[in-house]
Formats: C-alpha cells, structure tokens, sequence
C-alpha cells in the first residue's frame, strides 16, 4: 500500500515538473499540429525565418523587463520608451543630420537616463514601481508627440539605418544576430558577473542584500536603466524594420513582453525569471500568433490568444513559486 505522505508527495512531483516542462512541451505540440495541419507553408525554413524575425523585437524587450522582474520591479514604460526611441534616432538623422551610430548612441544613452530616473524614483522617493514607470512613461508619449508631433519620421532615412533589420551578417538576418547577441550578453551578465549576482540577490530578498553588503539602490537602478536600454534598441531596430519613426509603433509590446516573461518564469525553473525562459516564451506566442495568421484567424481571436496566454503565464508562474516553496 502507498503511504499517503508518498502519494501526496508524488503528486507534488508531478506538478512541479509539469509546471517546469510545461511551456516546452506545449511549444512542441502546438508546431507539430501547425506542421500537420498547414505542412506546405508552417514548417518551411522561409516561416521558420519569418517567425525568427518577428521574435527578435519581442526577445529583445522581454529581455530589458526580464532584468528588472529579477530585481522585484516593474516596468510599465518599456513600450513607450521604445516607440520614442524609434521617432528620436530617425530625428536625429532626418531633422538633425547626424550619423548613424552618433544617433543610435546618443538614443541609447537617453534610453539609460529614463531607467535611471525610473529607479531614483522608485529606490528614492519610495514610490511603487508600477506607479512610477507609469508615470514616467506617459512623460515619455509627451516627450515623443513634442519631438515628432505625431507625425511619422521618414523621408530621407540613409540606407545604412535600413540595412540594420534588413541586412545580413554572417548569413543571418542582423535583427536575428543582434537578438542573439543581447540575450547573450544578459545572460552573461545575470549568471556570471559579481553586479548580476547581486541583481538575483536583490529580487530574492533586498533586506537580506543590504545586510550583506549589497548596494540594493544601486542594483536597482542599473536593473531599470537596462530595461530602458533593452527598450531602446527594440525600438532602433523597429524603426529601420518599417522605414520610419512612428509614434506608438512599439506600444504594443508591453504585453506580450508580460506574458513571455512570466511564462518563460515557469520553464525549467521554480518561478524564476531568467532570459533562456523568456526566450522560450517569446517563441511560443512567436509561433502561436504566426500559426493564426496562416490559418486567416480574425485578429480579435489573435486577442484572446493574448490575453489567454498572459494570464496562463502568470498563473503557470505562481504555481512553480507555490510548489517550489513547499
């Protein structure tokens, strides 16, 4: 006879290792179905491409918020900072005339400033983290309809900016490289860095990081401050994917950011956030939103796909925390 406290924890087992596999196992299922059901056109390498691509812009802003999750924050204005980002860098170039890289730069370098003031905000002046990238993001729309007054940036664009989404390195499309590349390096940077141990530190528990030495304000910022980046250069690479700097063209990636991250919390890991997660879940709602569109779904069906998908992530998320705890 099995004794209940071996029944019990078997199920806990089962759980959690649903809860860590789940994501994976249900990406492998949902191309397996597209691939049976659409086989000419889902699973051809030019989809597999196409899907890759669409994913880069997601991955990379998923990314910038995965770091400030890590660090028990939110960020609200990493759309907003990427739409302006987007209308600044072709300003630059358009309406300022300056180079390329000067105007990614200096774009970069203000895209950093707003995580700053994101965390002084926050660590400073105390204020809840969701209330504060609210409200430095609705500053952002302001700075952006200021900048642009609302009118698309793109007569005149030199063609080194478009070659940034649309050339290749190596073979591979440069959104895909450069996609590859940021991950890499946050990756890098959360798991094998003395300021990236720290940021785990302060998400698990900043009272005890202070106590241990751990400039927690600090730590905060720089985790804010690389959002804001990681927004920015979503952002960079939109802009030269359309061909202009429109105001509110990445303003829908907030929420699929969202989902892909708190989904990617429960793959492989108890609830964690971490950036091989994130890519995972940036690829399942990748390959579910391009999935819908080969079979001509209506686009408010594509919405509850969405909001399905938040919601499961979240819930999926707090479960692994729950089981891991027990």
């Amino acid at each position: 006879m099995v004794q209940p406290g071996k029944r019990k924890g078997s199920k806990h087992g089962t759980l959690l290792a649903v809860s860590k596999f789940g994501t994976i196992i249900g990406l492998v299922i949902m191309f397996l179905a597209f691939s049976i059901a659409v086989p000419t056109i889902f699973p051809t390498f030019r989809n597999m491409v196409n899907i890759a691509n669409q994913a880069t812009l997601s991955a990379i802003i998923s990314g910038g918020l995965t770091v400030a999750l890590i660090i028990g924050e939110m960020d609200l204005s990493i759309a907003n900072v990427a739409s302006f980002s987007g209308v600044l860098v072709t300003g630059l170039m358009v309406q300022s005339g300056l180079p390329v890289w000067l105007s990614v730069v200096i774009v970069i370098a203000i895209a950093a400033c707003i995580g700053i003031v994101n965390g002084l905000i926050i660590t400073k002046l105390k204020v809840n983290s969701v209330v504060a990238t609210l409200g430095t993001g609705s500053i952002v729309i302001g700075l952006n309809y200021a900048y642009a007054q609302g009118v698309p940036i793109a007569s005149g664009l030199p063609e080194p900016f478009k070659q940034i989404a649309f050339g290749k390195f190596l073979g591979i499309p440069n959104n895909i490289a450069i996609m590859a590349a940021v991950l890499l390096v946050l990756w890098i940077f959360l798991n094998y860095t003395e300021w990236g141990i720290q940021l785990k530190a302060t998400g698990g528990n900043a009272s005890a990081a202070r106590l241990s030495g751990i400039r927690v304000d600090r730590i905060k910022i720089l985790g804010m401050s690389i959002a804001s980046v990681c927004a920015a250069i979503t952002g960079i690479l939109l802009a030269s994917l359309i061909g202009s700097g429109t105001s509110g063209a990445a303003d829908g990636y907030l929420m699929p950011a969202f989902a892909a991250v708190f989904l990617g919390s429960a793959t492989l890991r108890d609830g964690d956030f971490h950036i091989v997660g994130t890519l995972v879940g940036v690829f399942f709602i990748g390959i579910g939103f391009n999935g819908l569109a080969i079979f001509g779904v209506p686009t408010f069906v594509q919405y509850y796909f969405r909001g399905g998908i938040l919601i499961l992530a979240v819930g999926l998320s707090s479960v692994a925390r729950v089981l891991a705890a027990k």
